[in-house]
């Protein structure tokens, strides 16, 4: 079955995407309980307490981080939150549902009537966000030959739903939907958004139409994505499956449906329970909930600066290219970072400084953290640090080659460039022009093949002599200004 990412499913068919995207949330104890969410890595069943284990007789407690963390999430929306919100009981008897029933929202969520607006190649698409709601997370299942191990730690840990309208019309616009959301998330400091870990997880609901009918097809659910690129190739693949199905005379079953990545094949799982199924009723154990108008100005008042804002003001205030700036919003901790370099500048012109770190220097230290395998956060090259080798740069103490020799050891070391220019005896800049000179005609005569090459039409062959040239001064040279001086040289012979 062979698609591709812009018309998957050729144009006599409409692809109709709707996402119910799951978030823990960042709070520090569960949902309904006070036992602790620090559970990564911790050995089995060790988070737990009565209420999360589902006993009898137990009293949750609703979380108030958990709400404010959701109202933030839905305001960041554009979505309306009304003055009274409750919770419900979804029934389901699954073996990692620890009471039988699962705490959530139903007909009264904490939000409802959002919307974000998507930029598409260009073309900006107005996606609607239906709710956002509160819910409690279920245990994990490890399943062995033969048997099932159940893990209660994650069991009853805060869990946001935001469930999207089915607006987007290719998987493409659904994985850039995903990767908004997610930046989102992260800048409202509400969720890691770490998809390969399970604290972001998506569902997605996908049907086919002819193009210009207005009714919906037949909905399948697709589960098991766990990253960005799994929920577009998930979504590219059951299109085609679902048109092959029609043009052959068949009929779509509501189901859902599990995303096998290493088959590449969406795989039939369970029919799909309607909502009724579920035997929705208000938790009686629970009070409901009357959010005051002022709770939310104030909540409103306090979001912290979104990705939208943040990109237009490194445009407007540093002057940075869209892509520099996109790089910069998409990662949030890189943007943090970036900051806290050009403020740690003694340069007095910051704009300057901040494109020359976003334009030069940050691809040199993203190209460092992906050989070490470590993130922003993790580095020991502190913003101060990274800024002292800037301002050895501007004061002419160092050359740009040496600079990248010197970034290298201090993202190794933590230690403050200064000390190491100063450790390892590295010299200032060659400014003599005469001295330059000098050397770039040695290691001409020293190859005459190679200087005959660059005469004969081999361009490469000047690159090579200005590294001769560079070995030799032991980067003291300034790249730029060798290059001159070599090309100079090889056509005045």
């Amino acid at each position: 079955m062979t698609t591709t990412s812009a018309t998957p499913v050729g144009t006599d068919y409409e692809i109709v995407i709707g996402l119910e995207v799951h978030s823990q949330l960042l709070t520090k104890s569960k949902m309904f309980c006070s036992c602790s969410t620090g559970y990564a890595n911790e050995a089995p069943n060790t988070h737990v307490c009565p209420v999360c284990m589902g006993m009898p007789g137990v009293l949750p407690v609703i979380n108030q981080e958990a709400v404010t963390y959701t109202i933030m999430t839905a305001l960041a929306l554009n979505c309306a939150i009304p003055a009274y919100s409750k919770f419900d009981r979804k029934n389901y008897p699954y073996p990692d549902l620890m009471k039988g029933y699962q705490i959530s929202q139903y007909d009264v969520p904490l939000s409802h009537d959002g919307y974000v607006m998507l930029d598409v190649q260009g073309q900006m698409r107005r996606i609607g966000i239906t709710r956002v709601h509160l819910e409690e997370d279920t245990a994990r299942l490890t399943h062995r030959d033969g048997y099932s191990l159940i893990d209660i730690n994650r069991a009853g840990t805060a869990l946001m739903e935001i469930v999207s309208e089915p607006d987007m019309r290719s998987p493409e616009e659904a994985r850039l939907y995903m990767q908004q959301l997610r930046e989102l998330l992260v800048y409202l400091g509400v969720s890691s958004g770490r998809m390969e870990e399970g604290s972001l997880r998506c569902d997605a609901n996908i049907s086919v139409r002819p193009r210009g009918q207005q009714q919906l097809g037949t909905k399948v659910e697709i589960k098991n994505m766990n990253s960005f690129r799994s929920v577009e190739r998930a979504l590219e693949y059951e299109a085609v499956r679902q048109v092959e199905v029609l043009r052959a005379g068949g009929t779509i079953q509501q189901e859902t449906r599990g995303w096998l990545e290493t088959r590449g094949v969406t795989v039939s799982q369970r029919s799909k329970e309607q909502a009724h199924d579920y035997r929705y009723f208000p938790e009686p154990d629970l009070p409901p909930l009357l959010i005051r108008q002022e709770l939310v100005d104030d909540i409103r008042a306090h979001l912290p600066e979104l990705p939208d804002a943040r990109r237009a003001r490194y445009k407007a205030d540093y002057g940075l290219i869209v892509q520099d700036a996109n790089i910069l919003t998409e990662d949030k901790a890189l943007g943090d970072y970036f900051e806290r370099v050009v403020t740690a500048s003694q340069t007095r012109d910051r704009q300057a400084r901040a494109r020359k770190v976003a334009g030069n220097w940050l691809p040199e230290v993203v190209r460092i953290l992906k050989e070490q395998a470590t993130s922003i956060q993790d580095c020991v090259l502190t913003p101060a640090a990274f800024a002292n080798l800037l301002d050895l740069l501007d004061q002419e103490r160092i050359t740009g080659t040496q600079a990248k020799e010197v970034l290298e050891e201090a993202f190794r070391s933590g230690e403050m460039p200064e000390a190491i220019v100063v450790r390892k005896g590295m010299k200032p800049p060659i400014s003599d022009q005469g001295t330059l000179e000098r050397i770039v005609a040695e290691v001409i005569a020293s190859n005459p093949k190679v200087a005959e090459d660059y005469r004969g039409g081999k361009t490469n062959a000047l690159q090579w002599l200005v590294g001769q040239v560079m070995k030799k001064t032991r980067g003291q040279a300034k790249a730029d200004i060798v290059q001159a001086v070599v090309r100079k040289k090889l056509d005045e012979a």
